[in-house]
């Protein structure tokens, strides 16, 4: 299928009522994250859909899609090149890295980091260099520092949360609230899927000066008391 027939099969399956929702879910009034995103209102089964029909579209027709104004357009580019990108051979998969670190500013919604981030970046640094996650982390773009924490999610599946916990203590004095959401909910995951005991140690030295909304987030699946004693923390720092 071309890309005109792509974005064709995007228009009809639109929906104006959700599109006439989403900018407000997804902030892009003047001064918000998402300033400027227009949507046409594809929901994410559709849209996964139609990229199962278009495995192999062609990384420069990608591009194209990625740099669309239109927010549903990016995120097919992505549920796509993340899908390459586990199918890839050794080269294939240096390219989409390569390529997705190039564009990475224009993974630049919440929903688009976290659908794809810990499919490209956190594979591919896995048993290699990984000081891209602490170089992203630094960014002074709100987009390359989500994509350094849920790079890490990758790990997390794997048991291993240490990379999380690294690059936590790198966005701990991050001002953005996406941030804030981004790195609690990573804890959270580490408190699942890799050692509770390991998540509270972290926590203990450092609930105080967390910001608060990144605390809830990560003590949330906690037992009341528990969550308590690290809100009470907070409160007498």
């Amino acid at each position: 299928m071309s890309l005109p027939a792509i974005r064709n099969a995007l228009k009809t399956a639109a929906d104006p009522k959700k599109a006439a929702f989403l900018p407000s879910f997804f902030k892009t009034g003047k001064g918000e994250y998402g300033e400027g995103d227009r949507f046409i209102g594809v929901t994410v089964p559709k849209l996964r859909a139609l990229a199962r029909k278009h495995p192999t579209l062609p990384l420069k027709d990608i591009e194209t899609l990625l740099k669309s104004p239109i927010h549903e357009e990016r995120l097919l580019s992505l549920i796509i090149l993340a899908h390459q990108y586990d199918k890839a051979d050794e080269q294939g998969k240096e390219k989409i890295y390569r390529f997705y670190l190039k564009n990475a500013k224009r993974v630049n919604n919440w929903d688009l980091v976290d659908s794809s981030a810990h499919k490209i970046v956190g594979p591919h640094v896995d048993g290699k260099d990984d000081q891209i996650l602490d170089k992203l982390a630094r960014s002074k773009n709100l987009w390359e520092k989500r994509i350094a924490i849920i790079s890490t999610f990758h790990f997390i599946y794997k048991g291993d949360c240490s990379k999380t916990y690294r690059i936590a203590d790198r966005l701990m004095k991050d001002e953005h609230d996406l941030i804030h959401k981004a790195v609690g909910w990573m804890l959270r995951e580490t408190g699942k899927r890799c050692s509770e005991v390991g998540l509270e140690r972290y926590l203990e030295p450092r609930a105080a000066r967390m910001p608060r909304t990144m605390l809830r987030y990560a003590i949330e699946k906690m037992p009341p008391a528990k969550r308590a004693h690290y809100l009470a923390l907070k409160r007498v720092s």
